[in-house]
């Protein structure tokens, strides 16, 4: 269920979509983020 966040004079709610292209098979996401990522 998304989160909708009014204000005066605004109203937005934030999705993200993140796609990997796996073309090349390179690893992009070092560290804290590989980790984080993951587990979400």
């Amino acid at each position: 269920m998304s989160e909708i966040h009014y204000g005066r004079g605004y109203v937005y709610s934030i999705q993200y979509h993140l796609v990997w292209c796996v073309k090349y098979r390179h690893d992009i996401l070092y560290g804290d983020v590989d980790i984080d990522i993951k587990a979400l």
